[in-house]
């Protein structure tokens, strides 16, 4: 099973470029898209070509912002788009969709803001998404794939220490928030298989930061420890553009 998870920093300018090119290669059993930046009418049509795909949407309330996305070959037993908490309900954050052996969180962290405004926010949303994976893992093992906008060690930022405390995305209650998430027996499937390697995910659209590789790794694919066994591949696909993210991909034999 090939989980594809990607920050397409919106749907209907990426599939302009060549996201379906890019997919063909894939070949991806489910799709986890974040930032679609789009209405569900939007993503339909953005997204018509891929009909053999199961289409789950959640937009924001809020035209152009955030919004994810499922896609899969394999119709889920079940549905949902919140974590129980109705102050998050309305940024389109969240897919939860229920197989027979385990959940796919597509997930899409807020961002604490230029200037740190939304921190407190941000961690809240940290401590009721721990709560409502907590209540998911109770019933059975979960795999949360997405953008969490936090560079959790300092290998997975460049300029680590001009960074730190700084900057959205790594400050301390931000890198708390992700290993209190951690700490609920799961793991970073790429730092998993790869313990020391330095790749980036994420790179802002200034100063030829992609092409100077000045990055971040905010994007993650998680998974409950007692799926480990089954990981067969885990990493970043830097190769493929269209985004100020690239793709992840989590291989898994279940």
């Amino acid at each position: 099973m090939t989980i594809i998870s990607w920050n397409v920093n919106g749907i209907r300018a990426i599939v302009r470029k060549d996201f379906f090119i890019h997919l063909k290669k894939l070949k991806p059993d489910m799709l986890c898209l974040q930032e679609t930046k789009a209405q569900d009418n939007e993503v339909l049509k953005a997204l018509a070509p891929l009909s053999k795909y199961h289409l789950y949407i959640n937009s924001a309330t809020k035209k152009g912002y955030a919004g994810t996305i499922i896609l899969s070959k394999t119709k889920p037993i079940s549905v949902s788009h919140n974590i129980g908490f109705d102050t998050h309900n309305n940024e389109g954050r969240i897919i939860c969709a229920e197989y027979p052996n385990f959940y796919l969180i597509n997930v899409y962290v807020p961002n604490s803001g230029q200037h740190l405004e939304r921190l407190n926010y941000r961690q809240q949303w940290d401590a009721d998404f721990t709560t409502y994976i907590k209540t998911l893992k109770g019933v059975k093992p979960v795999i949360i794939a997405g953008d969490f906008n936090v560079a959790h060690r300092a290998i997975d930022v460049k300029n680590d220490k001009n960074n730190y405390n700084k900057i959205a995305g790594y400050t301390q209650t931000e890198i708390d928030g992700f290993s209190t998430l951690l700490d609920e027996d799961l793991i970073d499937s790429y730092r998993y298989l790869h313990p020391n390697k330095i790749a980036y995910t994420y790179w802002s659209y200034k100063h030829k930061a992609r092409e100077r590789n000045i990055g971040w790794r905010i994007d993650y694919a998680l998974l409950s420890k007692v799926l480990a066994k089954h990981v067969i591949c885990a990493d970043v696909l830097s190769q493929y553009y269209g985004s100020d993210h690239c793709p992840i991909i989590l291989k898994i034999a279940l």
